[in-house]
């Protein structure tokens, strides 16, 4: 895997970076988080630099591997899991999660506090899960360059 690997690990920990720090916000309530503008900002944009994470890794496997290119950025989770690298039943949340990031980038005057902080509260273990999946696909990768 080499030089692809060496990018996948660092995405990697980064990914694990921000859910720490989103793990640490975990505990705001909603009229903290509210009131809280630097809160609300350093979870939204945090939760956008772990989305894009989850995103680049997902674009680097695609390219290294040949699969389809995907149509969008919801897509991109679509084809790893075609392609047997994502299971099935994490699809709908990292789908979900790339519409987030959109709704962040391209339309953050409509963003609900109530649904960040259901993100906060109940979906970080998507962002494990997705982890997970990747570093099974690279010890496959690797396993089977031996």
């Amino acid at each position: 895997m080499g030089e692809e690997g060496i990018v996948l690990r660092e995405r990697l920990r980064l990914l694990a970076e921000y859910v720490s720090d989103l793990r640490e916000l975990q505990g705001a309530d909603p009229q903290t988080y509210s009131e809280d503008k630097l809160l609300r900002r350093a979870v939204e944009r945090t939760l956008h630099l772990a989305i894009e994470a989850c995103l680049d890794i997902g674009q680097h496997i695609i390219a290294r591997e040949g699969f389809r290119l995907p149509e969008d950025n919801k897509d991109v989770f679509a084809v790893l899991g075609e392609n047997g690298i994502l299971p099935d039943t994490l699809l709908p949340e990292l789908i979900a999660m790339a519409r987030f990031g959109n709704l962040i980038v391209h339309d953050y005057a409509r963003i609900d506090d109530q649904i960040v902080l259901d993100i906060l509260r109940q979906r970080l273990g998507d962002f494990d899960a997705f982890a997970q999946a990747i570093v099974r696909y690279m010890e496959a990768s690797a396993s089977s360059e031996s």
